[in-house]
């Protein structure tokens, strides 16, 4: 029977030339993993997968203490996939951070071996086991991965929920969402896989689909991880700079005055929504009125109020129901810098496309 006394120890590298020792175990390869899973099977163990495409921050780490609390042990994958990305998306701005990216994971598996421990408190969290950090090759093993929307190759599609909202902007992307999540849920073979609310769209595909093609795991939603000022944290956010920052609020900013016009008793889509527009509205106003060295101009993608299970847009709010605020903004480029700017990763210079969401919860 295999026996955990201590925590794996790996050497991995990016490069022939970078090779550390770690705490936990990462894979490039499907085989050994699927090993290591029969392994923890057999010794009746418990494990939670926590998807990411890397450029970890505070609300994939939440994710993760989350999956360590439900869990005697956390798989993670970090994995950019390309078939999110349209033809016309720039993959190769994606960040990719892997030193920082395990360095965080490091210090959150010193932090739950700490915990468990710690016999006063009882505290039993699992430490995170693996990594799986593949090649495309090895997610793509036939051909190479398409971003078309009638390319080769082989797709999962949940529709019409993928057409929606996100979908309606990105026709791929969710293809790619539910493609490479199915090949991970079976590979991995979790008893639970972890999300974040933020990509609340995602959360009802990966729902949808683990319902309609029976598969084996449970997937749990954790909340929006916020900056102290509201903004929802992406890994998207670097490319920001303090001028964008501040101007990419008014999405936050739009779907709370919505939410307080449902929390004041208004059910109408007219009335929620036009909250939210005098908020964008407004601010565009400003921001169109200052000069291109201090302004950060944006374009309101759609703001939505849906069902919470359709993602159908509401005309009204069935209060037993509740519902979904959600929104999309494009922040442009800056048009002029000044010497000294704190303009993010690429300079200003990369747009960026921010997504949010408040769930209007059911009122008793």
């Amino acid at each position: 029977m295999f026996r955990y006394t201590r925590p794996f120890l790996t050497t991995f590298s990016l490069t022939s030339s970078s090779k550390r020792f770690y705490s936990f175990k990462v894979f490039r390869d499907v085989a050994p993993l699927r090993t290591l899973r029969r392994e923890l099977f057999f010794a009746n163990r418990t494990v939670g997968l926590v998807p990411t495409m890397g450029a970890l921050h505070a609300g994939h780490l939440s994710l993760i203490r989350k999956a360590a609390a439900e869990n005697t042990d956390v798989f993670v994958s970090i994995f950019v996939n390309p078939t999110q990305f349209g033809v016309n998306e720039d993959l190769s701005s994606y960040p990719r951070t892997w030193d920082a990216d395990v360095a965080k994971l490091e210090e959150l598996n010193a932090e739950l071996a700490a915990q468990r421990t710690n016999k006063e408190k009882k505290i039993k969290k699992g430490p995170i086991r693996a990594i799986f950090a593949p090649t495309a090759d090895v997610m793509y093993p036939t051909l190479p991965p398409s971003s078309e929307i009638d390319g080769d190759g082989s797709f999962v599609s949940i529709a019409p929920l993928s057409k929606k909202l996100e979908g309606a902007s990105r026709p791929v992307f969710f293809r790619g969402v539910a493609t490479v999540c199915m090949k991970l849920f079976n590979i991995v073979h979790a008893e639970r896989v972890y999300f974040g609310q933020k990509d609340v769209q995602q959360t009802v595909v990966i729902k949808r689909m683990v319902k309609d093609f029976h598969m084996e795991t449970d997937v749990r939603i954790g909340p929006t991880m916020r900056e102290a000022d509201g903004l929802a944290m992406s890994s998207r956010n670097v490319y920001l700079g303090a001028r964008r920052w501040a101007a990419g609020l008014v999405l936050f900013e739009a779907l709370k005055a919505a939410e307080n016009a449902y929390k004041a008793g208004k059910l109408s889509r007219d009335e929620i929504l036009d909250a939210a527009n005098a908020v964008t509205q407004e601010v565009l106003a400003k921001q169109n009125a200052l000069s291109p060295a201090e302004r950060a101009l944006f374009e309101v993608d759609y703001i939505s109020l849906a069902d919470p299970d359709s993602l159908e847009e509401l005309n009204v709010v069935d209060p037993t129901r509740g519902g979904i605020l959600s929104g999309a903004i494009k922040m442009a480029p800056l048009g002029e810098t000044n010497p000294g700017e704190e303009c993010g990763l690429g300079d200003g210079k990369v747009p960026v496309r921010l997504i949010d969401n408040l769930i209007l919860k059911p009122k008793k």
